[in-house]
């Protein structure tokens, strides 16, 4: 007997919802680190877009089963963001790829799903609902509403909702709800998230409070938060044939070259008429009279065409060499005296906007070295990506791959003994990862290049440090030479001529320190 087939479709939710691995959602200890981290993520977001420092503070509760095994847990985060406006909670907060991310633009985030998925594994788990409360404005009131997702039609179910008087003057953002987790599993993780966050985000306070009731602070080295990035118009290098034909369906232009001009960036009148000519379309064919041959050419030949301005860098927002200084002394313990006495080596740099595919990007990079860096014999590599610490995977992203190819000895670091950590910083409109995890960045050769010559142009300044710490070295031990014998050179000299009084040795062991602190400073003006 023959069986036919049935064919039906299923809501976003309920796809993300039967395949939640590919969300990061595949156990209870990788489901809570994944939940903590998209839920600050978006805090994180909330605060940047209006320039407010991040005033972050989380709150895991054990509710029941056993503590160092999959249990139920309530967790709790609140936030000083921008808020979400009332009426766009229940789909912010209940329905999939639903969001404020699909823009052309930086953004932690790429798809508008993380904190959806982290509330719907909360839901799959215990059956439970998410209380969210929000603010926009210190003025008005508090929106609160308790809400579920329906899997199956991918829509926001409002279980309850009332507003009430704002007598704080507060505005934020605050989601408490039940999930599922192995805490004692994921706390190494979670506690390590933290802190890269605190360095990549050092104008941010983060509080985070475990089952155990114990407290962890990380406290803002600097009130200075960088400007938000600004969206943008797609670049012509980085679209295809769909990507045109929607903006055909879409635009009013009267003419290819008034389309180009309004829906793409950085081209004017002269780059759009030259461009036209190259891709021997007339400039003044009307949009709406393209044939389905004439827009794989329009696609074809932007692709190829060389004489595009690259793309604008103002929809990147970078951290800057100060501020990333100022992530990495803080949470490695390194103070300015430090650096300046020499104990601790510190180098920050941030290299020009440079493009793969049609998408900006800059890459920084940061350099330390000093006994406050733990390395058990190896380099210690922390990785971001659009402020994002990356944890998992560490062997298969591009940067360790650069860090692995180069030769340490060259900038006088040997390996097993001198505790060095590097600090790399992607940030672009689209992060290349290679998978829909985002653990690890694709060796892009354009990604790849800019990271190998920022790394080497930081590693420079440091070959200047570690060889005066070298000269230095040698020349302590020198003073120590003289140190341990003149006393004995003075008392058998002054035996040997009679003399009623031993000379005084110090002037000469104060010339020597002299002499070497002297020749020093040559050393540092001629490596200048």
């Amino acid at each position: 007997m023959t069986v036919a087939e049935v064919f039906q479709e299923i809501s976003a939710a309920d796809f993300f919802y039967r395949n939640r691995d590919i969300a990061g959602f595949t156990s209870p200890s990788r489901s809570i680190y994944s939940t903590i981290r998209e839920l600050v993520e978006n805090s994180l977001d909330a605060c940047e877009t209006g320039g407010i420092p991040p005033d972050i503070y989380v709150r895991l509760s054990h509710e029941s089963g056993p503590l160092d095994g999959p249990g139920t847990y309530v967790l709790r985060i609140e936030d000083n963001g921008i808020g979400v406006p009332g009426d766009i909670i229940p789909s912010a907060f209940g329905q999939v790829l639903y969001g404020s991310k699909y823009k052309l633009r930086q953004t932690r985030g790429t798809f508008g799903l993380g904190g959806k998925m982290a509330l719907l594994y909360g839901q799959i788990t215990t059956h439970g609902e998410a209380q969210i409360s929000s603010s926009t404005n210190p003025k008005q009131r508090i929106t609160d509403i308790g809400l579920r997702t329906d899997i199956q039609h991918n829509k926001p179910i409002v279980l309850k909702k009332k507003t009430r008087t704002n007598s704080s003057h507060w505005k934020g953002t605050v989601i408490e709800f039940k999930t599922e987790a192995d805490y004692s599993r994921a706390m190494p993780r979670i506690l390590e998230y933290f802190k890269q966050t605190a360095i990549i985000v050092p104008y941010a306070n983060l509080t985070f409070v475990d089952p155990r009731g114990r407290l962890y602070h990380f406290t803002r080295g600097t009130t200075v938060v960088p400007p938000a990035p600004t969206e943008t118009l797609p670049h012509p290098h980085g679209v295809d044939v769909e990507t045109i034909q929607r903006m055909l369906r879409l635009t009013n232009a009267k003419t290819l070259q008034e389309f180009l001009r309004k829906n793409f960036q950085r081209i004017g009148e002269t780059t759009a008429r030259k461009f036209l000519l190259y891709a021997k379309l007339g400039s003044k064919k009307s949009p709406s009279k393209l044939t389905s041959a004439d827009i794989v050419t329009l696609a074809s030949a932007m692709k190829n065409y060389e004489d595009f301005v690259s793309p604008d860098p103002t929809s990147l927002s970078p951290l800057g060499a100060e501020l990333l200084a100022t992530g990495i002394k803080k949470e490695l313990g390194i103070s300015d005296e430090d650096v300046q006495n020499g104990s601790a080596f510190v180098a920050t740099l941030q290299r020009k906007p440079a493009t793969y595919s049609g998408f900006p990007f800059i890459i920084e990079v940061g350099i330390a070295s000093g006994k406050q860096i733990e390395t058990q014999g190896k380099i210690l590599l922390f990785r971001f990506a659009n402020k994002i610490p990356l944890l998992f995977d560490e062997a298969s992203d591009v940067s360790w791959k650069v860090v692995d190819q180069i030769d340490w000895r060259g900038y006088r670091v040997i390996p097993g003994e001198t505790p060095l950590a590097v600090f790399v910083h992607v940030c672009s409109t689209k992060i290349p990862y290679k998978t829909v995890g985002k653990e690890f960045i694709a060796d892009r050769p354009e990604v790849e290049h800019e990271i190998l010559n920022a790394i080497r142009e930081a590693s420079r300044n440091l070959r200047i440090y570690l060889s005066r710490r070298e000269h230095l070295a040698q020349e302590k031990k020198r003073v120590d030479v003289f140190e341990k014998y003149l006393p004995k050179v003075a008392q058998f000299s002054t035996k040997l001529s009679k003399a009623k009084k031993e000379p005084d040795i110090k002037p000469l062991l104060k010339g020597l320190i002299k002499y070497g602190a002297e020749e020093n400073e040559e050393g540092k003006e001629g490596s200048e």
